[in-house]
């Protein structure tokens, strides 16, 4: 069989070279895709219009769940984080969030385009809205200093089966009122630097053989690898949507609090947004989590007027979220609001985001198996440091 592939990150062309080396019919690769992304079924033995040959076929060359539930955390506000316990090793997080009627207004439904409103169906009963939040590596190495997964560091990438194994798995704990409707790569982990799984994923879940998501419904969120940007503009003509977390308006604070921008400095992350092929009507989303004494002051906020001028973007405001790895902490409400006016005022569309099911840690910046894999880094760091 196609071993290199896992089956559930199979595209139907895989599929149908499977079936050849299996010497079945080549429509069967389709019947297996849509039972896997359309269905939700990730178990050959529930493909009921597959011969029990090939079932048990698939079940012996190793096609199984990539991942299982093995914690839910439901918060007050209808948001439920995922744990999910992935089959080759390793827990990685997801989160369920219920577009509320301040969604307009809360970048956590960020991957909403400008023209929502045309796709409705009028005549079909209104559902609750739901976003999705997924994870691409378990851990980052990015390093953010406000963030839980990059001051655990990085484990592992994840495969591109293990990615859509998260939305599969999510959409079974939705109820009947609630749709899926936007999906946005923000859990743990830098979608671009594991850029060539986060790609096919997004490929099989848009794919129209299982009448799959829109591209415009999904959103891609970067620290800012330029190189990256302009590949995902590339190969999918800026139909995904883009978020970049700034968080900074100079390389000053940003080198301090994004190690990252080191390596690919403000100017070169905004000729790469400038040259991103952004269709009419949609919106880069610029991420700013403010942090008290850091970047929230009303300097910081011209300046990131005057840095993004003559880009099309809305700016989500995220007052940070607490983590046990740093003591840096929110700014109090007037300073936030401050900071909004400047950008307001300046003609800059911005918005607070509200907090969404952070007493479960299911928040922006939160997201990590943290302690031990905290607990793991610090260690490595005193280790190098006596060495």
């Amino acid at each position: 069989m196609t071993a290199q592939v896992d089956p559930v990150g199979r595209l139907p062309e895989e599929w149908r070279e499977t079936m050849r080396e299996l010497g079945e019919k080549p429509f069967r690769a389709e019947q297996i895709f849509r039972w896997i992304h359309e269905r939700g079924v990730l178990d050959p033995e529930q493909m009921t219009d597959l011969a029990k040959p090939l079932r048990e076929r698939l079940k012996a060359d190793g096609f199984a769940p990539p991942a299982k539930i093995a914690e839910v955390h439901a918060a007050a506000d209808g948001t439920r984080k995922l744990v999910l316990e992935l089959a080759h090793g390793a827990r990685v997080e997801c989160v369920i969030i219920p577009m509320t009627d301040l969604a307009g207004a809360d970048a956590d439904a960020s991957a909403a385009p400008e023209d929502d409103e045309d796709d409705r169906d009028e005549g079909a009963p209104e559902k609750s809205r739901i976003t999705l939040c997924v994870s691409t590596q378990y851990g980052c190495a990015m390093g953010c200093v406000f963030c839980a997964s990059g001051q655990a560091g990085l484990q592992r990438g994840l495969t591109a089966s293990e990615i859509v194994a998260q939305v599969l798995i999510s959409k079974t704990q939705l109820t009947p009122q609630e749709e899926l409707k936007n999906l946005v790569f923000m859990g743990m982990g830098e979608p671009l630097h594991h850029y060539d799984e986060t790609a096919r994923a997004i490929r099989l879940l848009t794919h129209p053989a299982a009448r799959g998501m829109s591209a415009r419904r999904i959103t891609v969120s970067t620290v800012g690898l330029v190189p990256g940007i302009a590949r995902l503009g590339a190969d999918f003509g800026g139909k995904v949507g883009l978020a970049v977390s700034l968080h900074a308006p100079n390389d000053v604070i940003r080198d301090r609090i994004m190690p990252m921008n080191r390596k690919f400095p403000i100017v070169e992350l905004m000729r790469a947004l400038r040259e991103y092929p952004l269709p009419q009507r949609r919106r880069i989303t610029i991420e700013y989590t403010l942090m008290a004494g850091v970047n929230d002051g009303e300097s910081e906020a011209r300046e990131l007027v005057q840095l993004l001028r003559g880009l099309r973007v809305k700016v989500n405001l995220i007052p940070m979220n607490p983590i046990s790895a740093s003591e840096l902490k929110a700014p109090s409400g007037a300073r936030v609001a401050a900071f909004q006016r400047v950008l307001s005022e300046a003609g800059v569309t911005c918005f607070v985001r509200t907090r969404r099911g952070d007493e479960v840690s299911a928040a922006c910046g939160q997201l990590a198996i943290a302690d031990d894999l905290v607990r793991k880094k610090r260690e490595r760091d005193a280790l190098r440091e006596k060495t």
